[in-house]
């Protein structure tokens, strides 16, 4: 198999889901490119109404984190996982609790009627 051509971008834009798909103030998960995307609607943050994290928990192993509560905590909006309550950011995915612990966090936005993730 040859390389790609050097113009061609390496992370793309990707539909994720719908907007009507979101429920406010909490997560779903999508399955974008193979990969469990946990996403988070937050519409009383209209510069990024939708963040992106990698549903799958760190410490458990477990694809839990679109389950899990919305909060803000030390000025930070956060999710609390499920299984064993560590905090992740949501702007970066990094554990509030344990700096070696992070998500993998991609860029989301709304465009239209759809929730697109930027993939690499």
């Amino acid at each position: 198999m040859s390389a790609l051509p050097a113009s061609l971008p390496t992370a793309s834009w990707r539909p994720a889901c719908l907007r009507a798909d979101l429920v406010a103030g909490s997560g779903v998960v999508a399955l974008v490119d193979g990969r469990q995307v946990a996403i988070f609607h937050v519409p009383d943050h209209p510069e990024q109404p939708v963040y992106a994290l990698s549903n799958k928990d760190p410490q458990s192993g477990a694809n839990v984190i679109g389950r899990g509560i919305l909060a803000h905590l030390a000025g930070e909006l956060v999710v609390a996982s499920p299984m064993y309550k560590q905090h992740f950011r949501l702007r970066d995915g990094q554990c509030v609790e344990d700096a070696t612990q992070a998500l993998r966090a991609w860029p989301a936005r709304l465009e239209g009627d759809e929730v697109w993730v930027l993939m690499d």
